[in-house]
């Protein structure tokens, strides 16, 4: 390493396992940017479950070790690259993803993954718009195809792709339901878009859905535990009705014969499909949403860098989410 060369602290992955494998070091090289790359100073960082599945080397992508993790960032331009137009050195901006990893002082982004962020909008909520609100609108607005008028369920809405997907619903014209486990989740989810909650740890709470929505049925399901629900979920459904799977932690039985009758289909989603352009169109729909005042991220647990294991014990482990996990710097 040069001598005057900038270090920073960030977290490190060395082995895939257990949140003790993240480790902080507090000598790790400041990147720096090279074509069509910015340097972010990260003001906030958000923790996605989806970070815990990589970090335990479970998940289909797997990074080359040791890597950092985190892709949503929220922060100021602290330089730019070559060929960056968009960017200059000041800029408040928010990312969908990083090359150098978001747990972390500084962190390396390809300029068309990163975004403005608007005056009214903090780091901390800047930190949880990328992977909660791309997700959410790619999966209701791009491949459920959501219309005006039908009705959406959110089946764990009060977490942070949840309440994006019921903001998002509602601001489309939806009929939004949503499900939590906690009295405090369940006002969360009233108080960002849906017209109705229900405590998903209720035994009877399938029937009062059904009784809700009568004969008709639910359209959409926005579905963040589908090894729990799937099946609950086929038989929620319209004729046509289609369940979006955005988060499964394990295997479910269901009767392929559900969906028959009702020509419904199960839809899996991942944001890392969406295209080049596909992010940008989601963008442009989010960036109106910020203008107009609809996309409101609410924050919940925050954790300094330190803490970071603790942060993914408990995003897995919690007994309900209440808003979306960010780390502070």
């Amino acid at each position: 390493m040069t001598t005057g060369q900038k270090l920073m602290r960030a977290i490190r992955v060395f082995e895939f396992g257990g949140p003790e494998v993240l480790k902080l070091h507090s000598d790790v090289a400041v990147p720096s940017p090279k074509d069509f790359q910015v340097l972010i100073k990260v003001h906030a960082c958000g923790v996605n479950p989806v970070e815990t599945y990589i970090r335990s080397g479970t998940y289909s992508r797997k990074p080359l070790l040791p890597y950092t993790p985190g892709s949503d960032v929220a922060g100021v331009i602290e330089t730019v690259g070559d060929n960056v137009s968009a960017f200059k050195k000041g800029d408040r901006v928010f990312t969908t993803s990083t090359i150098s990893g978001g747990y972390a002082e500084y962190a390396l982004a390809a300029d068309h993954t990163v975004y403005k962020l608007p005056e009214k909008l903090d780091f901390r909520q800047g930190a949880a718009i990328g992977i909660p609100y791309f997700t959410a609108y790619r999966a209701l607005i791009h491949s459920a195809r959501a219309k005006a008028g039908e009705t959406v369920l959110v089946h764990g809405a009060s977490g942070g792709v949840g309440i994006a997907a019921c903001q998002i619903a509602r601001a489309y014209g939806l009929k939004v339901l949503g499900t939590a486990g906690t009295e405090e989740g369940q006002k969360i989810v009233l108080q960002n878009g849906a017209h109705e909650v229900f405590n998903h740890r209720e035994v009877n709470y399938v029937d009062k859905i059904k009784k809700s929505v009568s004969e008709k049925g639910i359209d959409v399901i926005i579905e963040m535990l589908a090894n729990v629900n799937l099946s609950k979920d086929l038989n929620l459904l319209s004729h046509g009705g289609r369940i979006m799977v955005v988060g499964s932690r394990g295997t479910i039985e269901i009767n392929p014969r559900d969906t028959m009758a009702k020509e419904s289909s199960i839809i899996g989603v991942t944001v890392f499909s969406s295209t080049k352009g596909e992010f940008q169109q989601f963008a442009a729909a989010l960036q109106a949403g910020m203008e107009v005042g609809w996309l409101k991220p609410v924050i919940g647990p925050q954790y300094p860098l330190e803490k970071v294991a603790q942060a993914h014990e408990s995003i897995i482990q919690s007994s309900g989410a209440t808003g979306k996990m960010i780390l502070v710097l």
